[in-house]
């Protein structure tokens, strides 16, 4: 077995966000012969004492790395995330960092395998639109295109009876023109939930298999703004991460993009006088003038603000008045599913998640053998064994025209 570089040890338990004190916990070092666990790991990490194979897979496991990076000589990069667009809030962690580092690292790969498998079945076609435009060319022709090339009717969006509906359309729309879409904020558990404030878009933009990843941990309402956003990134050719802060000036441009496609500035003379009107009846106008048209009160008081309808106080007291309000529904839903017996199918859950698109691609690579069904578990983000049902259930969904 290859001896292993100390300093990768030092770097993933680091990175992963862990204390010398956390991680001997992780991976269950006990003293030993008088020798407190502590420092058992620092024999391991400074090299004086060879780690067996199943504490280098423990460590693997435990920090989320790949067991192959153990026998690099040299920490990589950590370039899986791209351009990272955030302006990141004040309490930012090292272990939200590591969780978002992992999950982003998983989603890296999956696109990889995807572009992979279509250039080995002749299916990688470029797609023209990704890093089709520039900064340059205003935020109205960029947004023009990104329509032009979803065919994208707003009126048609705005005619669904629900917000969840609405994000279908927008998301069947930037499937049809080739993009997968896949819902996650999280590494599988609750516990490993990323805040929105970190983490709300990630984009890849690849000219055959490009991705956009939206935290699902964020208000559904904000889900198509995310998308519109995250596509805009695609358009512009680029990769990377976005969090909820948007102070640079790439976040505010592919905001523009997004408020543009959702809501035309021209609307917005309807809410011209809302500056005069009490508190009270701000957030009333705002709350009927965005469900009419299936966006977030929040994107519709960002947009007021950047066309200068409203000021920068009364956007920050409206935007923080519509987070603890959402903050408060969400956990009073949660608070009544405990109460609920039963849940949604995990089935239905994991292909609204995952996206018709990616399994549809999925089933097609399975059924002429392009994929092994390991290989399709890691694409879909399941175990190897709850592939084939997605698919047929997908078979089915597929059938219906659900």
């Amino acid at each position: 077995m290859p001896r292993l570089n100390p300093n990768i040890m030092i770097w993933a338990r680091e990175t992963a966000g862990f204390t010398p004190e956390e991680a001997v916990v992780k991976l269950g070092i006990r003293e030993a012969r008088g020798v407190e666990p502590t420092e058992r790991l620092a024999k391991l990490e400074s090299g004086e004492t060879e780690p067996t194979r199943p504490m280098i897979v423990k460590m693997a496991k435990s920090y989320r790395r790949p067991l192959v990076t153990f026998y690099m000589s040299h920490p990589p990069s950590d370039g899986d995330r791209g351009e990272d667009f955030r302006t990141l809030p004040a309490d930012y962690g090292a272990e939200t960092d590591a969780i978002l580092g992992a999950l982003l690292r998983d989603f890296r790969a999956r696109q990889s395998m995807v572009r992979a498998v279509m250039e080995e079945e002749d299916e990688a076609d470029a797609l023209p639109f990704v890093g089709s435009m520039e900064v340059a060319d205003g935020y109205i022709q960029v947004a023009e295109e990104v329509r032009r090339v979803l065919d994208l009717d707003l009126n048609t969006y705005r005619r669904y009876g629900s917000i969840e509906e609405a994000f279908s359309y927008l998301r069947a729309k930037a499937e049809d023109a080739g993009i997968f879409v896949i819902l996650a904020g999280n590494l599988g558990s609750h516990h490993t939930a990323i805040d929105v404030e970190t983490f709300r878009g990630f984009a890849v933009a690849d000219d055959v298999a490009p991705f956009v990843v939206i935290n699902d941990q964020d208000a559904k309402t904000a889900w198509s703004f995310t998308l519109l956003h995250e596509l805009t990134h695609i358009w512009l050719g680029q990769t990377g991460v976005s969090g909820a802060i948007a102070e640079k000036n790439i976040e505010k441009f592919c905001n523009d993009v997004a408020g543009e496609l959702l809501l035309p500035v021209a609307e917005l003379e309807g809410l011209a006088e809302v500056n005069r009107r009490s508190f009270a009846e701000a957030v009333e106008a705002i709350g009927g003038f965005a469900g009419n048209r299936n966006i977030s009160r929040a994107m519709v008081a960002y947009k007021l603000f950047r066309n200068e309808f409203i000021d920068f106080e009364d956007w920050q007291r409206l935007s923080q008045f519509f987070s603890r309000q959402w903050f408060e529904n969400r956990a009073a839903a949660r608070e009544r599913s405990r109460d609920t017996d039963g849940g949604p199918n995990y089935y239905v859950v994991r292909r609204h998640r995952v996206g018709a698109s990616l399994i549809n691609l999925v089933r097609r690579m399975t059924a002429n053998g392009a994929l092994t069904t390991s290989k399709a578990g890691k694409v879909l983000g399941v175990k190897p064994k709850n592939v084939e049902p997605m698919i047929r259930r997908q078979v089915a969904n597929n059938a219906s025209g659900a």
